[in-house]
């Protein structure tokens, strides 16, 4: 028996919940590949329901606006992230493994997880990269955090922080170095693809050497407390 994988979600971010629905499933898995093709700005609900053959009301049925729907996918991101760092590190007791590990999964290209049939991870995670910043970097990010929007990527943060303090239980700044690792991560791929003067591996092209970067700066900054 095939069994369906699901994240909690929080229910401010939308007014129907899309999983519950054949249509809903179809509105999370077009707005990802339309995001991706088009970019946040020129997404709309318009082309959305063009390109699943519904109607822009349809959608406001489930989202109340492109950002709604935006931060849901991020914060379902970030969830899911969570989801496969636990699973994934879960049997290692080393902490300098795990949070190689975590660099490492944080960084590197993304299959498609089949237990998530309604959302492609491997064009979701470009997504978060290039837009997920979007989601939180507003004027209304103070009343969105309070409605705890944010909460999965904070949770991560949380996962990330206590395995730099297994590692090193009196480094001062592990909240701060756990969104650190999670920012480079991203801005250094899309730098790399896009702004390559910005970086060092933009000849090369490979997101191992974002990883290497990253366990050298989080490793070199740990060891010296």
């Amino acid at each position: 028996m095939k069994v369906q994988f699901r994240i909690k979600m929080n229910k401010g971010l939308y007014l129907r919940d899309p999983e519950d629905t054949e249509l809903g499933r179809k509105i999370l898995k077009h707005s990802v590949e339309l995001i991706y093709k088009l970019g946040f700005e020129a997404f709309t609900f318009k082309k959305l329901a063009e390109d699943i053959g519904s109607t822009e009301t349809g959608i406001y049925r489930y989202f109340e606006n492109k950002h709604k729907l935006l931060i849901y996918i991020t914060a379902w991101y970030f969830g899911w992230i969570g989801f496969q760092i636990n699973f994934q590190t879960n049997n290692i007791e080393a902490p300098k493994i795990k949070l190689q590990k975590i660099i490492n999964l944080l960084s590197s290209p993304i299959e498609d997880d089949k237990q998530t049939s309604y959302i492609d991870e491997s064009l979701l995670h470009p997504v978060i990269v290039a837009e997920g910043s979007k989601a939180y970097l507003t004027k209304q990010v103070e009343e969105n955090n309070k409605l705890e929007f944010f909460q999965p990527y904070k949770d991560l943060c949380i996962v990330i922080g206590n395995v730099i303090l297994e590692y090193n239980p009196d480094y001062k700044f592990a909240k701060s170095l756990a969104s650190t690792i999670i920012e480079i991560a991203h801005f250094q791929n899309f730098f790399m693809h896009n702004l390559s003067s910005l970086t060092d591996f933009s000849k090369k092209n490979k997101e191992i050497e974002i990883v290497e970067f990253l366990n050298d700066l989080v490793f070199s900054s740990i060891d010296k407390n």
